[in-house]
């Protein structure tokens, strides 16, 4: 494992989430469960992968990063109004790219989801260059 940069900074950044009718697979279309929906809880991961980046020093002036792999599974539905603690551990920083242990917990301590996700940092303004945007 390669270390952050600024070994004084924490680990990693946790958050924390409430469930609501928006975060649902019903509202996401991701499915017809009023539960938790994948596609939200990635991104709450994301979230924290992004938190814990900046946290340790990683992406400097002008730069950004962008995820370019995420492997979670979801183990564990979490209905409305539960609580969903996230929280992304920089595990490796080699250059440019950057690899997070992602784990997700319910208020009972139960594991709702674990996994990884790399992001690669890149010059904002030059990632922003190379957008295509469709005509018209």
């Amino acid at each position: 494992m390669s270390s952050p940069s600024a070994p004084s900074v924490p680990p990693s950044v946790p958050s924390s989430h409430v469930v609501t009718e928006a975060d649902t697979a019903v509202a996401l279309g991701s499915g017809d469960v009023p539960v938790l929906a994948t596609p939200r809880l990635l991104a709450w991961l994301e979230a924290a992968t992004c938190a814990a980046a900046a946290a340790a020093g990683a992406i400097g002036p002008g730069r950004t990063s962008v995820g370019t792999r995420v492997s979670v599974e979801h183990l564990l539905a979490t209905g409305v109004g539960g609580r969903v603690d996230v929280r992304a551990e920089l595990v490796h920083a080699d250059g440019r790219l950057l690899r997070f242990e992602v784990a997700a917990t319910d208020d009972a301590g139960r594991v709702v989801a674990t996994g990884q996700v790399t992001r690669v940092v890149v010059d904002r303004e030059r990632f922003l260059e190379r957008i295509v945007t469709a005509p018209g």
